[in-house]
């Protein structure tokens, strides 16, 4: 296995990788953006391969098993000091930026997600490793992440690898079809870099 930067030219695995992580979360919104006649996956792999932004290709890293594509860690920093949540906001997203808030300054591991033909090899313990040594470069003194409460492998593997329940929010799911029914805040202190 090698963990490696993701590149622009991943766009298309990273929006798989973001949407698997979230049920379909980031897809339903994108639809919702492009409209019916639109394609919500282009506008997805546009949004990955940017430059900036919080979903971009830079703030991703891929595990490759002998040359294919296996699983990503996405991540950035958290807001120091976290301002109102803008009224604007889609009530889908409102949990997710209340349970964000909580973790001011922490390295906010966004999407870990593994291909279904590669999980059970250790990618996903192997990922969170690489989020501890990019977190502690990078100065921060705690990992943060948000899992659904549907999601029990991920939430296995989060505790055994010290994660601590930090707080839970409902989810809310309007017209988004999912069986999740709590968002869940972990964090996690990082040892000196």
């Amino acid at each position: 296995m090698e963990i490696r930067k993701a590149r622009a030219s991943d766009a298309a695995d990273l929006v798989r990788f973001i949407n698997m992580a979230a049920d379909d979360l980031p897809l339903h919104f994108w639809r919702k953006t492009v409209g019916p006649e639109g394609d919500a996956w282009a506008l997805g792999q546009e949004r990955a391969a940017r430059e900036t932004g919080n979903f971009s290709y830079r703030n991703a890293w891929l595990a490759e098993i002998d040359g294919a594509v296996a699983a990503c860690l996405l991540g950035y920093a958290a807001e120091a000091t976290p301002g109102p949540i803008d009224p604007d906001t889609p009530p889908l997203f409102v949990p997710l930026l209340e349970l964000e808030a909580l973790a001011p300054g922490s390295w906010y591991l966004n999407v870990l997600a593994t291909y279904e033909g590669f999980r059970g090899r250790g990618l996903g313990s192997a990922l969170l490793v690489h989020a501890e040594t990019v977190a502690a470069a990078a100065g921060h003194a705690s990992i943060s992440l948000i899992a659904e409460d549907t999601h029990r492998d991920a939430l296995r593997l989060y505790t055994a690898k010290g994660y601590r329940e930090i707080a839970r929010r409902p989810v809310v799911k309007d017209d988004w079809e999912v069986d999740a029914s709590e968002w869940i805040l972990f964090t996690k202190p990082v040892a000196a870099g």
